[in-house]
């Protein structure tokens, strides 16, 4: 059986997402954030201490959006995965890297610069630059969603959800109320997806049964 370790509303939300958007059976194990400090132990399994980790046989996998490749390649080829024979493959694998590179890269900056620093390391600076920077770059999501339901192949695919929670971490950091109105229309039909809500479901009554706070703890990255 596939295991993922998760932190709520972390980057591994993706991989949660997607497996429940495959209906594939699997073993979730939460985690306090950040477990690299509040879950020691957890350096046994993922010597960088982040999540997602996902387990699955002889293969781990610690990038959310890779891990989301992988998924949709291996249990739903040309349905959420976007294969090598279609026009729009090249399209998929861009929004598959954008989501983490371009999407969801300067919003850990605004979280670690406004949030998870100590008072007087804080820079306020920063935040509001890379703040900018998403939104900037949130005009790529927006350009394709003006005639498009979904980014490409016609279809609802791993690619979205992907993107999809480089959407849900703005929520967090209140930078929705900026989204376009094609880019916020996306995102309201992205939360109706009964798949979308099962696993907020899932990883808030696992937080429960598990121990760990149930509050959204972002996954960032700091060097």
């Amino acid at each position: 059986m596939i295991t993922l370790y998760h932190c709520v509303s972390a980057r591994s939300f993706r991989p949660l997402w997607l497996l429940e958007e495959l209906g594939l059976p699997f073993q979730l194990k939460m985690l306090p954030f950040p477990p690299r400090g509040l879950a020691r132990q957890f350096l046994q399994e993922n010597p960088l201490g982040t999540v997602p980790l996902l387990i699955d046989s002889d293969t781990r996998m610690s990038e959310s959006a890779a891990i989301c490749e992988y998924l949709a390649a291996r249990h739903s080829p040309g349905v959420l995965d976007v294969g090598l024979d279609e026009p729009a493959y090249g399209a998929y694998l861009n929004w598959l890297h954008m989501s983490d590179a371009t999407l969801t890269f300067p919003q850990t900056l605004v979280l670690r610069y406004t949030h998870f620093e100590p008072a007087e390391r804080k820079q306020p600076q920063v935040a509001d630059d890379y703040s900018r920077w998403f939104l900037a770059r949130l005009r790529a999501v927006d350009a394709v969603l003006q005639g498009n339901e979904f980014l490409c192949a016609g279809r609802f695919t791993a690619a979205d959800v992907a993107v999809g929670y480089a959407l849900m971490l703005a929520g967090h950091l209140n930078l929705d109320a900026q989204f376009p109105p094609a880019v916020a229309a996306y995102w309201q039909r992205l939360q109706l997806r009964p798949a979308f809500q099962r696993a907020m479901a899932i990883q808030h009554q696992a937080a429960l049964d598990q121990g760990v706070p149930t509050t959204p703890a972002p996954d960032i990255r700091p060097n």
